[in-house]
């Protein structure tokens, strides 16, 4: 099969696949559903597909009705507002959050022979070569890589709030804009300790460390080495997300929706999917650096070994069960923590907006430098 094929049908698997359709749902199940659930009431359920009671209570004939409305609805544009800013916005929003996925590993690379795992833990190809079918883009700088085109949609969200040319826009834009900038500090060095232990910024050879069991039987994930590291990158990562808690550039009792507010049609589809595929993006992120990513504890190439690797598996397994197991570990770890990030939106009341900069200048980022200090010390000790 052609290079280019191989890519293709990647692109279309992940992002399409599993990033959109995922971020689709969430509208329905996590904005509606599992708030109505913590909320005690029952959500979306009148909705109906050609009449029948097929999915109705789930809500998804809602989800299919307000994509509808939303492909046929009517665009709008303020008056003043400059056309070519104002239409590129969107774009902006939802494609970076869309390319950052092309670092994303949800599984090792193939090996096209035979898979032997070493003493210390490292998989090794005999027989045949690894082949990278499970990651998008194959990047030795993946975390850089990621970091660098999602913050690209802060552009997108100052350009929208100032083409809409609206007070309720250009509000929504300068408190986003101030506030993603603001947490992408503490984002990054909430996770240079991260790299100083694995000493890498590889995505895919992160996953490959935490692998590595501690002791023997503690399997070597970042939020086992780094617990301050994952709190603090979780809460930012949350506040990027501008989701509630952190929702304060749309604030709706007060900015109508923020820099969103003039938008319709799929211009807004596309600014609202765009803040739910970076959900998606945060939940992954967090489990490739804290929980060990498309890793199963004591699982490697030819089963489970309960001990140190000695040529024999204590429980072997087929290599296609256990490339599935893998893959199912890592959509699970992510949905998981996109259910707690929707958790924590629908639990916790708004902040205000000096309560957001606080927590981030005064509280989170001297959190992340001490902490990056403290690992400094330990690692040149050790």
């Amino acid at each position: 099969m052609p290079e280019w094929l191989i890519s293709l049908i990647k692109i279309l698997v992940i992002v399409f696949g599993f990033v959109m359709a995922v971020a689709s749902l969430l509208t329905v199940l996590g904005d509606r559903k599992q708030s109505a659930k913590i909320q005690n009431r029952v959500g979306p359920n009148r909705a109906r597909l050609f009449g029948t009671n097929i999915l109705k209570d789930t809500g998804i004939p809602h989800f299919i009705a307000d994509g509808i409305k939303m492909v046929l609805k009517e665009p709008t544009m303020p008056a003043n507002a400059n056309k070519f800013l104002f239409l590129l916005a969107p774009g902006l929003v939802l494609l970076p959050g869309l390319f950052g996925w092309a670092a994303i590993p949800f599984a090792d690379q193939w090996c096209s022979g035979q898979i032997m795992v070493s003493p210390e833990y490292q998989e090794v190809c005999t027989g045949g070569e690894w082949k990278n079918y499970f990651q998008i883009m194959d990047v030795n700088a993946g975390l850089l890589y990621v970091f660098a085109i999602t913050s690209v949609s802060i552009y997108g969200a100052a350009i929208a709030g100032w083409a809409s040319n609206s007070k309720f826009s250009l509000l929504g834009g300068l408190r986003s804009t101030a506030q993603m900038i603001s947490y992408e500090v503490t984002l990054g060095l909430s996770l240079a300790g991260l790299i100083l232990i694995y000493g890498t910024l590889d995505l895919n050879e992160m996953v490959r460390m935490q692998g590595t069991q501690l002791g023997g039987w503690l399997p070597m994930w970042g939020v086992v080495v780094q617990p301050v590291a994952f709190f603090v990158f979780f809460l930012a990562g949350m506040a990027e997300t501008k989701r509630a808690p952190f929702d304060l550039p749309e604030s709706e009792s007060e900015l109508v929706a923020g820099y969103i507010t003039e938008y319709s049609s799929m211009s807004f589809g596309a600014m609202q999917l765009g803040e739910y595929a970076a959900t998606v993006m945060i939940g992954a992120l967090v489990a490739i650096l804290f929980f060990g990513g498309w890793q199963v504890p004591y699982l490697y190439g030819d089963g489970f070994h309960f001990g140190t690797p000695n040529g024999t598996p204590d429980l072997a397994l087929n290599y296609y069960v256990v490339i599935l197991l893998r893959i199912g570990s890592m959509i699970v770890k992510t949905l998981f923590f996109v259910w707690l990030q929707f958790m924590m939106r629908w639990t916790l009341p708004r902040f205000r907006y000096d309560q957001v900069m606080t927590l981030g200048w005064k509280i989170l980022l001297p959190l992340s430098l001490a902490n990056l200090v403290i690992t400094a010390i330990v690692a040149a000790i050790l």
